[in-house]
């Protein structure tokens, strides 16, 4: 039933930090994996049945709006919500919460469903489907 939203937690390392413990811009793409990620995994549809049933999700585009900095060492809370049916492309709207609660990063990720074999986009699996509408 959408909209579907899911938490997922992390602890900011070192290596996700630029000189100034702040965590550097390009990391944020990694963020959104993680939350996506283990989204799509707690449908019960993990990433690695995906690809076992020939199917890969690349990024096809991706949108962020920094609000605040995400220091090091920080537990955030990374928010990933679908709000409409996929079709051949799935969008992820993300949501990043520092320790206090506040939102300090929002982002965008869309991805294409591709069949391995022919490398053209397919219709999201019905086993999504099915979780996305019940």
């Amino acid at each position: 039933m959408l909209p579907v939203t899911t938490k997922t937690q992390y602890r900011v390392r070192y290596a996700d930090t630029d000189q100034m413990g702040v965590v550097y811009y390009g990391n944020y793409g990694r963020l959104y994996e993680i939350g996506r990620t283990e989204m799509i995994r707690e449908m019960g549809l993990p990433y690695r049945e995906l690809e076992d049933q020939g199917i890969m999700m690349p990024v096809y585009a991706v949108e962020s709006r920094y609000l605040d900095v995400i220091r090091y060492d920080e537990l955030i809370t990374i928010e990933t919500t679908v709000k409409d049916l996929p079709a051949a492309r799935m969008v992820f709207h993300h949501r990043i919460m520092n320790e206090a609660g506040k939102v300090v990063h929002e982002g965008r990720a869309t991805l294409v469903f591709v069949d391995m074999q022919t490398n053209r986009p397919v219709r999201a699996p019905e086993k999504l489907m099915s979780v996305l509408l019940h």
